[in-house]
C-alpha cells in the first residue's frame, strides 16, 4: 500500500476525485481556491478594522481553512512518509538549460541553489521573495482569485474571466520562465 502511494497517481484517478471535488462544492455553494483562505486568515486576524476588503464574515469560510490546513497537513505527511526515494528523471536538454543557468541538478524537487536559508539572505534573493510575494498578492487580487481557484473553480463553471486569468497566468509564466528568469539568475 505505502509503495503504491510513493508513486504519481495516474490521471484516471486523481482527475476524477478532483470533479468530485468540485462536484461537492458546486453542490453545497462553496468555491475552491486558497486566496480566499488567506482573506479569511487576515479577517479573523482584525484587518477588516483597517480595510473594508476584509470586514465579511469570515465563519462561512470555516471550510476553506480546514481544507487549507490538510492540505498543509497531507503535504506534510506525503514528504516525509510517502515520498520516493527514486531521484526525479529530466531530459537531458533541461539538465543542459538548467546548467546555462548554473543550477545543478541533483535529482530533487527543488535545486538546492534556488532554495536554501543561504541564498534566501542574499540582497537578491530576499527582493526575489519580497518583490515575487507582492506581484503574486496583487495579481491574485487583482484577478479575483488565485491559479487554482480560477483554473479548476472558475474553469468548472464555465466562467469567461477564469479562462482570461488562466490564459493570462500562462503567458505570465512564459515570460518568467524564458525572459525575467534568465536576467534574475
Amino acid at each position: 500500500m505505502i509503495e503504491l502511494m510513493s508513486q504519481a497517481w495516474p490521471w484516471y484517478v486523481s482527475g476524477p476525485l478532483i470533479a468530485m471535488v468540485m462536484f461537492l462544492l458546486l453542490w453545497v455553494g462553496g468555491e475552491f481556491g486558497v486566496s480566499s483562505t488567506l482573506r479569511s486568515m487576515c479577517a479573523i486576524g482584525g484587518a477588516g478594522k483597517k480595510v473594508d476588503f476584509f470586514d465579511f464574515d469570515w465563519k462561512n469560510q470555516i471550510w476553506n481553512l480546514v481544507f487549507v490546513g490538510g492540505a498543509v497537513i497531507g503535504g506534510f505527511i506525503a514528504s516525509t512518509y510517502l515520498s520516493d526515494p527514486v531521484a526525479l528523471k529530466l531530459s537531458s536538454s533541461t539538465v543542459q538549460d538548467l546548467s546555462a543557468l548554473g543550477i545543478s541538478f541533483n535529482g530533487g524537487m527543488a535545486p538546492t541553489e534556488l532554495f536554501n536559508w543561504e541564498s534566501v539572505m542574499t540582497l537578491k534573493g530576499f527582493l526575489v521573495i519580497v518583490v515575487g510575494g507582492f506581484l503574486v498578492g496583487f495579481g491574485t487580487r487583482y484577478a479575483g482569485g488565485c491559479t487554482s481557484g480560477h483554473a479548476i473553480s472558475g474553469l468548472s463553471n464555465l466562467q469567461l474571466p477564469s479562462l482570461i486569468a488562466v490564459i493570462g497566468f500562462f503567458i505570465g509564466g512564459f515570460v518568467m520562465t524564458f525572459l525575467i528568469f534568465p536576467i534574475i539568475f
